[in-house]
């Protein structure tokens, strides 16, 4: 067998499977997407102005979206990641850096609380937060520099820590997030709507909550530093020491409304409404799974095994389904994020096993800091990888399962969905079949 060979596609039934899995995702995404879910939840107009502000990969096209559904008077600023602007007529939209902050974001940011300055209690503001918002909105507390919050991100972002961790960090460390944005736009009424991305659908933890009062404290930042290891700048230290860090608690701010308007559940639900009509029984093992994600893999194969092998606790034709948002501890200097390295956990953990297939993607189309949702794997991916020369346990170890997923061709690239809720995972499992493909 030649490498070209080994690397191509697999074959009919692994097709048909990948078609099946990529339409769920598909499903899960498209009940996410801010055209579907804005309009429901737009307030009354104020006698007095309405101001757009948000941060998230998904702001741009939820304002797009409120500027279709709203007649009145209208302005406002966006923060989005770069590559994820849509056209909007009369809320501006900015582009920064995302997972890591940039200056654009900082100029951003201060122009964002700029416009909400001076506004009076007959004003309204609209908050649009979706995941990515804490990198967006970039502004460091006083005595720190944009490059030490840059610092606090990368390793935040390698050592392991829960998004509400490193959210609880991020907030402190702030002079907009953790409530103190909702603060600046006082006494005007602010109703804000999120798309969640965080595990259980904490609005103070979504985007670092820059509209919702924070029951974290200073010393809870600094105890997730302590956990990780992590050495902050000598600035951050200072700043965590001084009560000045201290986010706006519940009972001290006036926070407005809260609307989840898309949410992990919600979407794994429409996948699950998507497998049922495609003829198979969905399972969903839980909307909110944390951890590391080759843990969290080798617990979805025991599972997928256990159905292969005795029809528990369900019978194939089934399809598994999960979300939330798992976790690498990075020691390798490869190319991966969390779904890649889940699936690449996975593929090892069920070696082989017959009409077995999965994908994992994050739902925002960008898996990690890579140009890829994620990748899609069937029961033949070590063999073939194998006939490549790689080593799915050697890719693992160096953090590697994006260049491994890329030689075999398996990874999954969507571009920006313009939504955020959360990793998607879907394990397909047909019965054993002599002949023929999957059922489609």
């Amino acid at each position: 067998m030649t490498d070209s060979e080994a690397g191509a596609r697999p074959r009919s039934a692994a097709r048909g499977a990948e078609a099946v899995l990529r339409h769920l995702f598909d499903a899960a995404v498209d009940s996410a997407r801010p055209a579907r879910c804005i309009p429901g939840w737009l307030p009354p107009a104020p006698t007095g102005r309405t101001v757009v502000i948000g941060a998230g990969k998904a702001a741009a096209a939820m304002a797009q979206a409120v500027e279709a559904h709203w007649s009145g008077p209208l302005s406002g600023l966006v923060i989005t990641r770069h590559g994820h602007v849509v056209p909007c007529r009369r809320i501006e939209v900015a582009e920064a850096g995302h997972p890591v902050p940039d200056r654009a974001g900082l100029c951003a940011t201060e122009r964002m609380l700029d416009a909400v300055r001076g506004l009076t209690a007959d004003d309204l503001v609209i908050c649009l937060i979706s995941g990515g918002a804490s990198a967006l909105l970039a502004a460091p507390p006083p005595g720190v520099s944009l490059e030490d919050e840059q610092r606090l991100a990368r390793d935040l972002l390698r050592s392991g820590a829960t998004i509400a961790e490193m959210n609880c960090v991020r907030k402190h460390v702030s002079t907009v997030r953790g409530g103190r944005l909702a603060a600046a736009a006082a006494p005007a009424r602010v109703v804000t709507l999120i798309i969640s991305d965080v595990p259980g659908d904490d609005p103070s933890t979504v985007g670092s909550g820059p509209t919702m009062a924070d029951p974290t404290t200073r010393e809870d930042a600094m105890a997730v530093l302590a956990r990780y290891g992590l050495a902050a700048p000598a600035s951050i230290v200072r700043w965590l020491a001084d009560p000045a860090s201290e986010t706006p608690k519940p009972g001290t701010l006036d926070d407005g409304e809260c609307h989840l308007i898309a949410t992990p559940q919600k979407a794994i639900e429409a996948a699950a409404a998507a497998a049922h009509d495609l003829g198979y029984a969905p399972l969903i093992l839980g909307s909110a799974i944390e951890g590391e994600a080759r843990e969290i893999a080798k617990l979805h194969a025991g599972i997928a095994l256990q159905v292969r092998q005795h029809g528990q606790p369900l019978p194939a034709p089934c399809i598994l389904l999960s979300g939330g948002e798992t976790t690498v501890t990075v020691s390798g200097s490869g190319r991966g994020g969390r779904n890649a390295e889940f699936l690449l956990a996975l593929a090892i953990e069920l070696d082989g096993a017959s009409a077995t297939y999965a994908l994992a993607a994050d739902t925002d189309g960008i898996d990690g800091t890579e140009d890829n949702a994620g990748a899609v794997i069937g029961p033949d991916i070590l063999q073939r990888a194998h006939a490549l020369g790689l080593q799915g346990r050697e890719s693992l170890v160096r953090n590697d399962a994006y260049s491994f997923f890329e030689r075999t061709g398996n990874l999954v690239v969507t571009g920006a969905t313009m939504t955020n809720v959360n990793d998607f995972r879907a394990i397909l499992i047909e019965r054993p079949q002599i002949q023929g493909g999957p059922r489609a």
